[in-house]
């Protein structure tokens, strides 16, 4: 989705992949030129070296559909798509059409005509749209954000799993915190290991076995290819202690105000989306991601149903939320710590 500068550059980062051992590539049409630029590479490759992914956004009627996979096919230059994904199955009604509407049509056509070998999914949805997309039998796979600093699905993902249902990771390095240009702070937390090192083994070691690199370069393969030399691509003892120091480094930084991300101070009146503000808040107090925190928060209410809609200053101070806290934190004032601290002027998104 990033090297999309020129075919040039596809080819280069694709080159790259391939040497580090990759052999999955995940695109969409939604991505503006990348689909055209990567068939492009992929010509100058044997046939049937790469597991290839692409995605459709949900809500089309079955005629739109057709026409775009077809399209998927032309610009990738294949005559069978290996995943398919609904792209951003984010709301009920995007579950419904997948199930029931002409989502369902277009699914069951493109397995029935033998255009693509298996269907998923992409959520950045609550828990149990995610945990009824999984227990719906429809999919095959699913992509999730799954982080080492947001292990909010990481249950559902080795659940998943265990029902024989492909996960993939949603950006462990951009949206797991920016961990490609990490604070200072958070590398000497995570000393002698890079942070982003940290966060891949974490979820390998968690048996999530396909990461995502949104590579706009060659030289951003390169952690993945030094892993793929590494046979221990899981956590040592050593890398354990890493992740236990920073993570104790951050909790004593925040001290009594961390938020333990128990959801137990849902559903809030006004639908301020607590646990997720105050994961920023973490983050931005407790580990030095101030600039991810900040940039995450100012999408807010503009970025649709792929994030949250609701940001801090709609916390009223009912206080409904305070005796179900099990940590007695002061809900109402960290919110306004928060919104103080990381409201900004927004900054376009990459796509959309």
């Amino acid at each position: 989705m990033r090297a999309t500068s020129s075919p040039q550059q596809m080819a280069e980062v694709l080159d790259a992949a391939l040497a580090a051992g990759i052999n999955h590539i995940e695109t969409a049409p939604a991505y503006g030129p990348a689909e055209a630029f990567l068939g492009q590479a992929l010509r100058a490759r044997p046939p049937g070296e790469l597991v290839l992914t692409s995605k459709l956004l949900p809500g089309i009627s079955l005629e739109e559909g057709q026409t775009q996979l077809r399209g998927i096919l032309q610009r990738l230059g294949v005559q069978q798509l290996d995943n398919l994904a609904v792209h951003g199955l984010n709301r009920r009604e995007h579950l419904d059409w997948a199930l029931e509407g002409a989502g369902a049509d277009l699914l069951q056509w493109a397995l029935g005509e033998g255009l693509v070998t298996q269907v998923g999914f992409s959520s950045h949805g609550e828990l149990s749209l995610i945990e009824a997309a999984l227990a719906s039998a429809r999919f095959s796979f699913c992509s999730l954000h799954l982080h080492w600093f947001d292990q909010t699905r990481l249950p559902l993902a080795q659940a998943a799993l265990r029902e024989g249902i492909g996960v993939l990771a949603i950006s462990p390095a951009d949206k797991g915190g920016r961990l490609y240009a990490p604070p200072e702070q958070l590398r000497a937390d995570c000393d002698p290991f890079e942070p982003l090192e940290l966060a891949y083994r974490f979820l390998l070691d968690a048996g999530i076995s396909c990461l995502t690199l949104g590579a706009a370069q060659a030289s951003d393969l390169a952690l993945a290819q030094r892993l793929m030399v590494d046979r221990e691509i899981g956590l040592e003892p050593s890398h354990r202690q890493a992740l236990e120091r920073a993570w104790q480094a951050g909790q004593g930084r925040l001290a009594e105000t961390a938020c333990q991300q128990c959801r137990a101070c849902l559903p809030c009146p006004n639908e301020v989306p607590i646990p997720e503000l105050l994961r920023l808040r973490n983050l931005d107090l407790g580990h030095g991601l101030s600039a991810f925190a900040q940039e995450r928060y100012n999408l807010i209410g503009r970025a649709g149903h792929w994030w949250e809609s609701v940001n801090a200053s709609a916390c009223e101070g009912c206080g409904e939320c305070l005796p179900r806290c099990p940590h007695q934190l002061p809900i109402p004032e960290l919110l306004a710590e928060t919104h103080q601290r990381l409201a900004a002027a927004p900054r376009r998104r990459l796509w959309g």
